[in-house]
């Protein structure tokens, strides 16, 4: 299938380059079309829409994306403003950064995976915490589908659980001082443990 036509198809638009599966190309990449890649590409990546990594192609580089579909291999981070798909061929040692993960099984994937806003938000603005360190082997049963949680848990709500590799989470906080009245005075107790 040309290049044209497989940009329309995967992606509602034309406008599409191709870097051929015997091209090298070292340095940083900026565009404002969809970018597939056959070949090899090492620096840095900007674009303003698609990058699509075909299985033979292997980006060693910073990813900084509307989208993104990988295929081949990718080593470095990748910060997309709507998402990051890996294929059952892809394989990828990095970050990811996009507010949509989908990782298929058969993937392969070691990094951490931030699902906050990819765009920097207003000052004062209330952040959505969602990390997740995760490492996908292949031969799993299930494909690993992460999106956005609904609403943010609050604070003392979240619990941790230990994840083989990582470390253990941290003791809860103190317990805070109790007041008690005794009559007109407020009395400070404090909780032994």
């Amino acid at each position: 299938m040309p290049a044209k036509e497989f940009a329309s198809s995967a992606t509602g638009s034309s406008d599409n380059t191709v870097i051929g599966p015997s091209i090298l190309i070292s340095g940083k990449l900026t565009g404002d079309e969809d970018l597939t890649i056959r070949g090899r590409v090492e620096g840095e990546v900007s674009l303003t829409r698609t990058l699509i990594v075909e299985p033979s192609g292997i980006v060693k580089a910073n990813v900084s994306v509307k989208n993104a579909i990988i295929s081949g291999v990718v080593v470095g981070n990748i910060a997309a403003t709507e998402s990051v798909e890996l294929t059952q061929e892809g394989r990828m040692v990095g970050d990811i950064r996009s507010p949509r993960v989908i990782i298929v099984d058969g993937a392969s994937f070691r990094g951490q995976i931030d699902m906050g806003d990819a765009t920097p938000r207003a000052e004062g603005a209330t952040p959505r915490p969602a990390l997740v360190r995760a490492t996908v082997r292949p031969g799993v049963s299930k494909p690993a589908m992460i999106s956005k949680p609904a609403a943010p848990l609050p604070p003392r709500a979240v619990t941790a659980t230990r994840v083989e590799g990582t470390r253990p989470a941290p003791p809860p906080p103190p317990a805070p001082p109790v007041l008690a009245e005794a009559g007109k005075k407020k009395v400070l107790v404090k909780k032994k443990k």
